[in-house]
């Protein structure tokens, strides 16, 4: 029988990315998709053409109600969950100067809030039914090395990464693990050939010399939620090629990303 994986944010990009991995590896997929239809019509597609079962839904998940509502209905779909992956976000910069309230809503709803809460689904469901289950969070360096105008962002993946710290204690006795995935400069779109990864400021910044790809971190989260790493819990662990290693004064020219 297939495990079965729900994934939020995950027509697109990274979220995609890890969609396409575990289905690959036998996993029947639930994603969602905030506004693009098509994306997620066409990774249906695929993960259905790989023999694995495929559940999607649209939702907007900075809105209170919607994480555990949407999470509720991928585990009745799918007949249960053993892995969980918190993907969903997006990035809003802003100055102290300008920042309003319905953008910080906006960025706690999506970025940290409907973590919290689709966790607290997946995770009653993988305790009340005895599912050694796995749950990671989708953060990002930015929550690890400070920027310019990235105060509320950058300070909520930072928060991300304390949340699961705790959550690993609380779930270590019903033996599910939780970890975060802090990625760095990832391109999202395109072919993700080594030309287009190695093109670019950013890249010239990174010691590896080119971008992530969203397959990167997906063989991450595959290797997370194999039983090889079945005593790994409570870490953040980055996929940036190096990028925040640099000091200010390493980075080639002196740049900054």
């Amino acid at each position: 029988m297939s495990k079965k994986v729900f994934i939020t944010g995950g027509s697109r990009g990274i979220g995609r990315g890890i969609a396409l991995r575990l289905a690959k590896a036998g996993y029947d997929v639930a994603f969602t998709y905030h506004l693009e239809q098509n994306e997620a019509e066409t990774l249906k597609t695929e993960i259905l053409n790989l023999g694995q079962n495929c559940f999607y839904y649209q939702a907007s998940l900075q809105d209170a109600s919607i994480p555990e509502q949407i999470t509720k209905k991928a585990i009745e779909d799918l007949g249960g969950i053993d892995v969980l992956v918190c993907n969903a976000g997006k990035t809003k910069f802003t100055s102290i100067r300008t920042i309003d309230l319905e953008t910080i809503d906006f960025v706690y709803g999506l970025n940290y809030r409907s973590y919290v809460m689709s966790t607290k689904i997946a995770a009653n469901y993988m305790i009340e039914n005895q599912i050694p289950g796995r749950i990671i969070h989708i953060s990002s360096t930015r929550g690890i090395r400070a920027y310019r105008d990235d105060a509320i962002y950058g300070s909520l993946k930072a928060a991300l990464n304390r949340l699961i710290q705790s959550l690993a204690i609380e779930l270590a006795e019903y033996n599910i693990t939780i970890n975060s995935i802090a990625p760095g400069a990832t391109s999202t779109r395109g072919n993700y050939s080594l030309e287009e990864l190695q093109s670019g400021h950013i890249s010239s910044l990174i010691p590896l010399k080119r971008k992530g790809k969203p397959d990167d971190v997906a063989g991450l989260v595959e290797f997370l939620i194999s039983d090889d790493a079945s005593y790994i819990t409570g870490e953040t662990i980055k996929v940036d090629g190096g990028l925040i290693l640099y000091g200010p004064n390493e980075r080639p020219n002196g740049g900054q990303f």
